[in-house]
């Protein structure tokens, strides 16, 4: 037989705590970025920079912000700055980037993928993820369909 049949202790583990209708999600409320300088990007593309545009483009993502149209505005320059690339030179900025970044360009993708601007820009989002597949593989996509922070 027990020895412990009088003990109460179980008695203080809140089991409501527990609850699967009770869950909350860990919130983030730290901002990541505020956005790409647009001046900084336009500049860049008239100098015939598109590598250094694609880097400076993903470097501040606002993927913190609740603000709609600067998510709007950062998808747009990121989708100028993918259409301005000869197809050639796609190797070249995909290469440029770090793993991070790859995956910025993934999720903007697949943005571009949902508004199209125009008929080529289809084509050349698809272009553009068959390059970034060759190099960030399957684990690229998964992070990215994963990923509770959109663009």
């Amino acid at each position: 037989m027990s020895k412990n049949t009088g003990a109460s202790r179980f008695r203080k583990v809140d089991v409501d705590e527990y609850d699967e209708n009770k869950y909350e999600e860990d919130v983030d409320e730290s901002p990541t970025g505020t956005g790409p300088n647009e001046q900084e990007v336009n500049g860049l593309l008239q100098q015939g920079e598109n590598v250094e545009a694609l880097k400076r483009v993903l470097s501040n993502p606002p993927t913190g912000s609740k603000n709609q149209s600067e998510k709007s505005q950062a998808v747009s320059l990121v989708l100028r700055v993918l259409l301005s690339f000869k197809k050639s030179d796609m190797d070249k900025g995909i290469k440029a980037l770090d793993s991070k970044q790859l995956d910025l360009l993934m999720k903007y993708i697949y943005r571009g993928f949902e508004n199209p601007t125009d008929d080529s820009s289809s084509s050349t989002l698809l272009i553009w993820h068959e390059k970034a597949f060759a190099v960030g593989g399957l684990g690229s996509i998964v992070r990215v369909l994963t990923d509770r922070k959109t663009v």
